[in-house]
């Protein structure tokens, strides 16, 4: 099982990082170590700045290598939410080296992850909404109509690089609305209007 991230998706997420907005699909993974079901997550020691990103995760069902774009939604089985956590600082300072950020994302329980929801229940075609609310306020808001590089495309894309699997994942990038977590916050996440994530940050 393989977990990819795609950085930047969103256009207001890219800015609001004063980040570049890429031209191609930014592309990185997570270990499997990384992958948490467990509601508790732990505040890493080595970080002081850690911060929630909330990304609609997809489900590959179907083996393929150079997936053409226009069936690469047929390799989707399922959606599921995920919250990638992020040592921002730590990150900063990879990124100041010109470093790989692994050890800012793939920590052990960087990547959360709610149930799997079948994809017939969604209609992608007109966007798939999902936000995040930390200790009761509203966090992030999002919809897959605003994704830089769309589901379809990116599957297509991926593949020319890796074989996806069974089982792989995708998180497909985070909205505007990153920030930082403390000890005690509660993260509700929702898909449409349905709970399906909780984190506690201990």
């Amino acid at each position: 099982m393989k977990i990819f991230c795609i950085g930047r998706n969103y256009v207001d997420h890219a800015k609001e990082l004063n980040n570049k907005v890429p031209k191609k699909p930014l592309v990185f993974m997570k270990p499997p170590t990384a992958l948490s079901h467990d509601k508790s997550v732990h505040y890493p020691s080595f970080t002081k700045n850690l911060h929630h990103e909330i990304e609609l995760v997809l489900l590959i069902s179907k083996k393929g290598k150079n997936i053409a774009r226009a069936k690469a939604l047929s390799h989707i089985g399922a959606y599921a939410l995920g919250i990638d956590y992020t040592a921002r600082d730590v990150q900063a300072t990879l990124k100041a080296k010109g470093h790989p950020w692994e050890i800012a994302k793939g920590f052990d329980g960087a990547a959360t992850l709610s149930a799997f929801y079948h994809k017939g229940d969604f209609d992608l075609k007109k966007g798939i909404p999902f936000s995040l609310l930390k200790n009761g306020q509203l966090a992030q808001t999002g919809n897959t109509r605003d994704l830089l590089f769309p589901c379809d495309q990116l599957i297509s894309y991926i593949s020319g690089y890796f074989t996806l699997e069974v089982g792989d994942l995708i998180y497909t990038g985070t909205p505007a609305g990153v920030g930082p977590v403390q000890k005690g916050d509660v993260l509700e996440a929702y898909l449409g209007e349905r709970p399906v994530l909780e984190n506690v940050i201990r």
